[in-house]
C-alpha cells in the first residue's frame, strides 16, 4: 500500500487551537504597549511645556497663562489630519505655580474614561486619570 503523506484533521485542529491561544495571550499584551506608548505623548509634551514655564518665569517672575507667551504650539489634532492624541492646556498660573495638563481626545480602551496627565511648577508629570 501507498503511504499518504499530509496531516491529519485532529493535528490541524490541535495546531488551529494553539495558534488561537497564542493569538488571546499576546492580543492584550500588545494593546498595552500601544496604550503606554500613546502615554509617551502627554508625558514629553507636558515636559517640554515645563520647560518653556521654568524660561519664562525666570525672566517674567510669574508663569504664562497662555501658549503664545512661552512659544508653544500645539501639534494638529489627530481629528485634524495630525499626529497629536493630546489636548494641551494650562489650567492656572501666577506667580507662585502653574497646573498644565494633557487630556486625551481618543478613548485607548473603548471604557468611556479619557486619559489625563498633569504638570506642576515642580515639573511632576503625574497621571491624574488612567485609561
Amino acid at each position: 500500500m501507498k503511504s499518504e503523506d499530509g496531516f491529519s484533521l485532529t493535528e490541524l485542529l490541535i495546531v488551529l487551537a494553539i495558534i488561537g491561544i497564542l493569538i488571546m495571550i499576546a492580543v492584550p499584551l500588545y494593546q498595552n504597549v500601544t496604550t503606554r506608548a500613546k502615554t509617551t505623548e502627554a508625558k514629553t509634551q507636558l515636559a517640554f511645556l515645563h520647560t518653556l514655564q521654568r524660561v519664562y518665569h525666570l525672566e517674567h517672575d510669574t508663569y504664562a497663562a497662555d501658549f503664545t507667551a512661552i512659544g508653544f504650539e500645539h501639534e494638529k489634532m489627530i481629528t485634524e489630519g495630525g499626529r497629536a492624541r493630546y489636548t494641551i492646556e494650562i489650567e492656572s498660573a501666577g506667580p507662585a505655580g502653574y497646573v498644565a495638563s494633557a487630556t486625551s481626545i481618543i478613548d485607548f480602551d473603548n471604557d468611556g474614561v479619557f486619559n489625563k496627565w498633569q504638570v506642576d511648577e515642580e515639573g511632576t508629570v503625574e497621571q491624574v486619570i488612567p485609561d
